[in-house]
């Protein structure tokens, strides 16, 4: 490999090289097309339709289902009802398959198959926690399928009186046969599959010949009895059981798909192979049940599973038929499981991932299959493979689901970039989403369940691991499309948003040094639920080095929880370039409602100042003003004061503050960040309301759902004669005054003796709400 990429990297050179010495292009043309004619070559070497889907998809699903348990479903369900379960059956796995065909008719299908597919739609996240089971489940599979392969073979021994092997003998001997077809080469392992088509074509012939030979007299029973099964004393049965039985042998869709990497054009061979197996295989069960309840008796239907064999024209056709398709189907899945680990193994999904994504000079996974290998012969060991079975068949019937979810959300979110080549009706993803989750839990809801959890929970396990995802995906578009609709709906419904209101702060910045002082604090204001929009403002030619700044600062805010976003104005007066972006944002859905601004010093900038929070006002903004406390700072954020101005002489609670809300809102929202402790202090011009005024405060504090350790005060006076009495705190929050008074912002900022945030109501919060 990496012999390899020296190779491509010494190409690059001369190409360059090439590209210097004509400027005219001629040569650079020519090395175009030298790479174009290597990658020709390269194609040559991969499978095409035939070879690499159509004859995997159809040899897994004429499996043993077909030559060991066919005779007993007709025999339960009578033709009609064997028809029904093969129909129901089908139609799941042909919508399936009609779904996945649409979908990569429209993406360029990479390594893994169901797994790429899935990551380019879902994310990497999605098709991890579904690849990872998909590629377990299709290396046990293996092992389901030599011990099929074993169970036919001590059948036909037994049957000729020939002494048998060992089991476990058997079954190492032939996955031993499986790996040593599959190192040899994965062209020569599949070019033997023409082989196995030939015999289970010639089984089948076996059996068409006997209903031309053969007396077929028997009659038609439409719907059974569903007596049960042999072995459990025909204790009865129902259809959906009998359908559980059944349903195994028409999966088996993504035998092809797994091989995407190793095809010469994906798009086109997937729906072709995968849609004309799944037809002709349908056709040959519908026929091989209309065959057996004419040919067979009824009860060896039910109790003689090998009856097949006993009545085709030439029993031994049948039984090679047999032994073929449960070889071809472990030699499908052992060729495709490793490349599912592979593709796994590229995004670092898997441990060792840099190991395991090698492959050799002729793209074979070889390290990925000794990792298959020892967990197929690990599968081999267990001996029994019964108790986890139908987990293997829930992961395989989670990513069919998933592929049609897939395709039902690229339907809906008619993105431009949704341009599949096979178009779909949107009933066909739908009827292969519910059909998949309907068999599940028909199957076996216990297990339906613990795979959903061990999906889900591997799905978080990769989120935290923060993948790096070459390709795009349609997450954005799909978050895009929800919050547009439930824009819509906020839009088109009527009463007010109080109870949904969160702080998103507008911050204008000139100097993003000045943001670091500010940073823990806009963090308290708004985590978890709120979000910052960074208003950069700088001349020309600090345009880039302002903006990099800010997004240093937005990715900073981002990873402790906080969605915040950045963008920068050329600026030429602070006041016109935040009164533009006010303008600009108000018509937004997702605007910010609270201006975040800091009392600057130079007092020529008051007035700019004020001219801003009237505009504020006009756009239904609330304001906030931070005076910060050079020594203090934030302190130990612990205590937060909340003042309240004289409210006499009713003293008075109603929904309806005025220009208290957004001042009691953010001082909970600091006590809570902080897991402090909250003070609300009153101020009380008259001595006479003193009690109005507690009785005021209790019950604000009880409405406002404020903390219940929260202490309150009666301030005796204006609060610049009470501040430097009142109980130390580590942020003190005022209602800003209507008229707007710098000279008193400061006073209180060194009366308190710590940093102050002043606030003005926009109109849409309530404290009450």
């Amino acid at each position: 490999m990496a012999k390899e990429e020296e190779g491509m990297r010494g190409e690059g050179e001369a190409g360059d090289d090439i590209e210097r010495q004509a400027p005219d292009g001629a040569e650079e043309a020519k090395d175009i097309q030298r790479q174009a004619e290597e990658h020709e070559q390269a194609q040559a070497s991969k499978f095409g339709t035939f070879a690499g889907v159509f004859t995997p998809t159809l040899l897994t699903i004429l499996g043993v289902i077909m030559f060991l348990r066919l005779g007993w479903v007709t025999g339960n369900a009578g033709l009609g009802g064997a028809w029904a379960i093969i129909g129901i059956a089908f139609v799941i796995t042909g919508f399936t398959a009609l779904s996945m065909s649409s979908f990569v008719t429209n993406i360029r299908v990479g390594a893994g198959g169901a797994f790429s597919m899935i990551s380019q739609s879902l994310g990497l996240e999605v098709g991890g926690a579904l690849g990872v089971p998909l590629f377990v489940a299709q290396a046990l599979g293996v092992v389901m399928y030599v011990f099929g392969f074993r169970a036919g073979w001590e059948w036909a021994a037994q049957s000729m009186g020939v002494p048998g092997l060992p089991s476990i003998a058997i079954d190492l001997i032939v996955f031993g046969l499986i790996l040593g077809l599959t190192l040899i080469s994965t062209r020569f392992a599949m070019r033997i599959q023409f082989l196995i088509v030939a015999i289970i074509v010639a089984s089948i012939a076996s059996v068409a010949i006997a209903a031309f030979t053969a007396p077929m007299d028997n009659p038609v029973v439409w719907w059974g009895e569903f007596e049960g099964a042999p072995e459990e004393n025909f204790t009865g049965t129902t259809f959906w059981v009998v359908f559980a039985v059944f349903f195994p042998a028409a999966t088996g869709i993504m035998a092809g798909a797994n091989m995407s990497g190793d095809l010469k054009n994906p798009r086109r061979a997937i729906p072709t192979g995968t849609l004309a197996a799944v037809a002709i295989s349908f056709v040959i069960y519908l026929a091989l049940a209309w065959w057996m309840m004419r040919a067979i008796p009824h009860d060896e239907l039910l109790t003689n599973y090998t009856a097949m064999i006993d009545y085709a024209f030439w029993g031994p056709a049948v039984l090679a038929g047999l032994l073929a398709a449960t070889f071809s189907s472990a030699l499908a899945s052992f060729v495709g499981a490793p490349r599912i680990l592979q593709a796994l193994a590229v995004h670092r999904i898997v441990p060792a991932g840099g190991w395991l994504a090698r492959t050799t000079s002729g793209n074979e996974p070889r390290h990925a299959a000794w990792v298959t290998s020892l967990i197929v012969i690990a599968g081999l060991m267990l001996r029994d493979l019964n108790a986890i079975a139908p987990l293997i068949t829930m992961f395989f019937l989670l990513t069919y689901a998933t592929i049609n979810l897939v395709v039902l959300i690229e339907q809906r979110l008619r993105l431009l970039s949704y341009r599949p080549l096979l178009k779909v009706p949107t009933f066909v993803p739908f009827m292969g989403l519910a059909g998949c989750l309907l068999v599940m839990f028909i199957v076996n809801p216990v297990f339906s369940l613990v795979a959903l959890v061990l999906v889900v929970a591997l799905y978080f396990v990769l989120v935290h691991r923060t993948l790096a995802a070459p390709m795009g995906d349609v997450r954005s578009g799909l978050f895009t499309a929800l919050a547009e609709w439930a824009a819509k709906r906020v839009r088109l419904a009527r009463g007010t948003a109080e109870r949904a209101w969160k702080p998103n702060l507008l911050v204008p910045i000139e100097d993003p040094s000045r943001l670091h002082g500010q940073f823990e604090l806009l963090h308290h204001l708004t985590h978890p639920m709120g979000s910052l929009k960074l208003l950069g403002m700088a001349p020309e030619r600090e345009v880039e080095h302002v903006e990099a700044q800010l997004l240093d600062s937005v990715r900073a805010f981002q990873e402790r929880g906080v969605f915040a976003m950045a963008t920068v104005l050329r600026s030429e007066r602070f006041q016109d370039d935040v009164r533009t972006g006010m303008e600009v944002l108000a018509g937004a859905f997702f605007r910010p409602n609270v201006l975040f601004l800091q009392l600057p010093k130079d007092r020529e900038t008051h007035a700019a100042l004020d001219e801003l929070m009237s505009e504020a006002r006009r756009h239904r903004m609330g304001v906030v003003l931070f005076v910060e406390h050079e020594t203090a700072r934030l302190g130990r954020r612990e205590r937060v004061n909340l003042w309240l101005p004289d409210q006499g002489p009713e003293w008075k609670l109603d929904m309806e503050f005025e220009n208290l809300d957004l001042a009691i809102l953010l001082a909970y929202r600091l006590t809570d960040s902080w897991n402090g402790a909250l003070n609300v202090i009153a101020a009380v011009e008259d001595t006479a309301h003193e009690e109005r005024a507690q009785e005021f405060l209790v019950r604000l504090v009880d409405l406002a759902r404020l903390p219940a350790a929260t202490s309150v005060h009666v301030a005796d006076g204006e609060f610049g004669r009470y501040a430097s009495q009142a109980p130390h705190a580590d942020i003190n929050v005022f209602p800003l005054p209507s008229e707007f008074d710098t000279d008193l912002l400061w006073h209180l900022r060194d009366a308190t003796g710590a940093t102050c945030l002043f606030m003005r109501d926009g109109g849409e919060e309530s404290a009450l709400a």
